[in-house]
C-alpha cells in the first residue's frame, strides 16, 4: 500500500475529530482499494482515453474540493501510467451547478460532481443525509455509510442508473455553521432573519427557529450576502473562505448542522460500462481513496482559516446544540423525515433502521 495514503489515513482523524475504531475502520477500507487497483492494473493493457471532468467549483477557489479533484485527474493518469487522463472543466464552463446530472446523463461529461441536494426528488434515496439534516455526524461517519448503504442495497445504485448514471466517489460536505452579517448567539437572535436553505428539511428547521427560509443555490449566496436578500448562509469554514462569504459575511456561527450532504463524483454509466476492467478497477478504487483525500485537506484548510480570520476580523461565535436538537423535534422537520422513510421503505429499503443512524443522542 501507498505510504503516503496510509500515513494520510492515520492522520485525518485526529482525537478531536474522531476515535481510534473509526481510524482502524477507514484504514482497512483505503487499504483494500489501492490493492484492488495497482492489481487491476497489473493484470492488462488498455487503450487510452481522456475523459471529461464537468464541475461547477472555479480552480481558483484552491479549497478541499477543487485540490482533491486535482489530486483525482492527477492520480488516475499516474495508476493507468499515463494511458488514461482526465481533463476538468472548471467552473460551470461546461455545465453549471444544477446542469451537472444532465451533462452527465446525455454524455456531455464522463465525470462531474452532483450536488445531492438540489435533486432531492431526482435522487431521492441517495438523499438520505439531505432529509435529515442537521445530524450529528461527522464527514468520515457520513462518507463510510454512505459507502457501506450503497454495497448492501442495490436501490442505490438502481436509482442512479434509471439516470445513466453511477456513483463513484463520496464528498461529504464538511462540518457546517452558518455565515452571518450579524452576530447570532441565542435563538432570539434567529428569528425574523433571512436564512439560505435548499431542499426540504433546512427549511423547516429554520421556520421552527422562527427564521424565513430563503430558497438559494451556493453561488448566488456571495450576492445574496452582499446585498441583504439574505443575512446568514449555511456553510463550513473552507467553502466560506472558496466562495469568498467572508469578504461580505464577518460573523461564522457554529450552529450545529453537522456535517452536510454532501457531492456524489459520479459518473455517465455508459462511459463506466465500455471502459475496461482495470481501469474501472482504478476508477473505484480512487473513489474510496478520494473520502480519505478530501477530508483530510479539509481539515488542515479549517485550521489554516481559523487561525487567520483571528486577524482578519471575522468573528466564530458559539450557538447552543440544544436548541437545534430540540427543533428537529418540531413537526416541520418529522413530517420531512416522516416523508423520506415511506417513500424509501416502498422502494425496499429498510429505512427506518436506518435513518436512527442520524438521531440526536
Amino acid at each position: 500500500m501507498d505510504r503516503r495514503f496510509k500515513d494520510a489515513a492515520y492522520r485525518i482523524m485526529r482525537p478531536e475529530r474522531g476515535n481510534a475504531k473509526m481510524r482502524k475502520s477507514l484504514k482497512s477500507f483505503a487499504g483494500a482499494s489501492v490493492i484492488g487497483a495497482v492489481a487491476a492494473f497489473i493484470a492488462g493493457t488498455v487503450s487510452a482515453e481522456t475523459l471529461k471532468y464537468v464541475t461547477f467549483k472555479p480552480k481558483a477557489a484552491n479549497d478541499a474540493q477543487s485540490i482533491s479533484m486535482q489530486w483525482f485527474a492527477d492520480e488516475f493518469e499516474k495508476r493507468t501510467g499515463g494511458k488514461h487522463k482526465i481533463e476538468i472543466f472548471w467552473g460551470g464552463s461546461v455545465a453549471k451547478i444544477r446542469e451537472v446530472p444532465d451533462a452527465l446523463e446525455t454524455g456531455v461529461g464522463d465525470i462531474g460532481d452532483v450536488v445531492a441536494p438540489y435533486f432531492q426528488d431526482q435522487f431521492l434515496l441517495n438523499n438520505i443525509v439531505t432529509f435529515h439534516s442537521p445530524q450529528p455526524r461527522n464527514e468520515i461517519e457520513l462518507g463510510q455509510k454512505l459507502m457501506q448503504w450503497y454495497e448492501d442495497y442495490p436501490q442505490f445504485d438502481a436509482e442512479m442508473a434509471k439516470y445513466n448514471m453511477r456513483i463513484i466517489g463520496w464528498r461529504p460536505l464538511e462540518d457546517y455553521g452558518l455565515i452571518c452579517t450579524k452576530p447570532i448567539a441565542t435563538a432570539e437572535d434567529l428569528k425574523g432573519l433571512r436564512v439560505r436553505t435548499y431542499g426540504k428539511a433546512l427549511p423547516t428547521l429554520f421556520k421552527a427557529l422562527g427564521a424565513t427560509p430563503v430558497s438559494m443555490a451556493t453561488p448566488e449566496a456571495y450576492e445574496g450576502l452582499e446585498r441583504g436578500v439574505i443575512d446568514c448562509s449555511p456553510t463550513g469554514v473552507t467553502l466560506a473562505r472558496g466562495w469568498r462569504f467572508e469578504e461580505v459575511a464577518k460573523y461564522y456561527i457554529k450552529f450545529p448542522l453537522g456535517a452536510n450532504w454532501g457531492h456524489f463524483v459520479t459518473m455517465n454509466r455508459k462511459t463506466y460500462d465500455r471502459l475496461d476492467a482495470q481501469t474501472r478497477a482504478i476508477l473505484e478504487g480512487l473513489g474510496h481513496e478520494y473520502l480519505v483525500q478530501y477530508v483530510n485537506t479539509l481539515y488542515r484548510l479549517t485550521d489554516e482559516i481559523l487561525e487567520q480570520w483571528k486577524t482578519t476580523g471575522v468573528k466564530v461565535l458559539p450557538f447552543p446544540a440544544d436548541v437545534v436538537a430540540k427543533a428537529t423535534q418540531s413537526d416541520g422537520v418529522q413530517s420531512v423525515r416522516k416523508q423520506y422513510v415511506e417513500r424509501a421503505t416502498a422502494a425496499g429499503i429498510p429505512a427506518a433502521e436506518m435513518v436512527k443512524f442520524f438521531d440526536f443522542k
